[in-house]
């Protein structure tokens, strides 16, 4: 996988038919764990009539809430295989619940591990997903001669620009990926001649959205 980190922007659900049992995949974003218990709890009144609605989600910046269950089927061959899915892809603030309705054919141990690994897979991939960065905000005061200069800077290294105030000064509102603060501030700092007033943020996640903010 890559060094990349994702989240829900939409939520999606998907199903998977294996020896005549279906397995829906359903996959909802949360930020918290009474959301997550929340969707569950929706999912197994909607599938009542299933047989197992087992379910894994991850909440938190750095998957400080990581539960599953295997409702029902034999240990480790549901909820095990679909934390590790959503591992898998680098996703935070996730839930997932696979609704199995039996369809009479035992699948053994193995063949369950791959059912509820796929379902997890398709309900993933019915979503949308954004992208997500670690970064800080900031907050950068110039005067009108240097605005070229500064916006081509932010450009050329593809910072994302919120919003840009023109007062008696000119004000830029952006968001940076952690890895390039020390850099970018060098360079806003040397291209200026030390002539530019640099307020970094606290140490944020984001993303961004058809052109617009989303903060996690």
């Amino acid at each position: 996988m890559t060094n990349m980190e994702y989240e829900i922007l939409k939520n999606g659900e998907d199903k998977i038919t294996e020896k005549k049992s279906v397995f829906i995949g359903a996959v909802a974003s949360v930020h918290s764990e009474e959301e997550a218990l929340d969707f569950i709890a929706a999912k197994k009144k909607e599938h009542y009539d299933a047989r197992h609605n087992c379910f894994a989600y991850v909440i938190g910046d750095e998957n400080q809430i990581m539960r599953s269950s295997d409702d029902g089927e034999p240990s480790g061959t549901a909820g095990r295989p679909m934390l590790d899915v959503i591992l898998g892809h680098s996703l935070h603030n996730v839930v997932v619940v696979v609704t199995r309705y039996f369809g009479g054919v035992l699948l053994g141990t193995g063949g369950l591990v791959r059912a509820y690994t796929k379902a997890t897979e398709v309900g993933i991939q019915s979503c949308a997903l954004l992208e997500r960065h670690r970064g800080k905000s900031l907050r950068i005061a110039l005067d009108y001669t240097l605005l070229g200069k500064i916006q081509y800077i932010l450009k050329e290294r593809n910072i994302f620009v919120e919003d840009t105030i023109y007062d008696a000064n000119v004000v830029i509102l952006a968001y940076v990926d952690t890895k390039d603060v020390a850099e970018l501030e060098q360079q806003l700092i040397n291209q200026s001649g030390g002539k530019v007033s640099l307020e970094w943020g606290e140490e944020t996640s984001f993303g961004i959205s058809e052109g617009k903010l989303l903060l996690f």
